[in-house]
């Protein structure tokens, strides 16, 4: 979905998605689409891989889900945001609210290397938003 939502905007973001799906007759579809595998099984460091691609081309976009999973989890990943960081480029928050039908962008985000702070500001973005699986969507909400 948040894939078609970018195209519509005329936008061409690649992403990230595990290795196993981008084997025949899946990558026939998936690897066209912009697909960066990743292969969870070996200890790689995918965060440097990615930020040289930003390196490689002049015009480069990653979409990365900060969850980092379709189950309920409350500590979201942060490649998302060390791969910013290392690349030296912005992070655009994004919501795809299913309550509303809605997707919505955010400001750019600039990591400063704070991630405990950066991240309880990038999660406040998200507060009120209602994922596919309401349930399985996990924010820490500001005290």
């Amino acid at each position: 979905m948040g894939k078609l939502a970018y195209w519509s905007l005329g936008k061409d973001a690649r992403f990230l998605i595990k290795k196993s799906w981008t084997v025949f007759p899946l990558s026939l579809v998936i690897n066209r689409m912009g697909a960066i595998p990743v292969d969870r099984t070996r200890k790689t460091d995918v965060t440097k891989q990615v930020a040289k691609l930003f390196d490689e081309h002049d015009k480069f976009q990653v979409a990365v889900a900060p969850e980092g999973t379709r189950k309920h989890n409350p500590n979201w990943k942060k490649g998302f945001y060390y791969i910013a960081l290392e690349a030296h480029v912005p992070i655009v928050l994004a919501c795809m609210d299913y309550a509303k039908k809605e997707m919505s962008f955010g400001k750019l985000f600039i990591p400063t290397g704070d991630i405990e702070k950066d991240m309880t500001e990038i999660q406040s973005f998200y507060i009120g938003a209602s994922g596919k699986n309401p349930k399985d969507f996990a924010i820490k909400e500001k005290s």
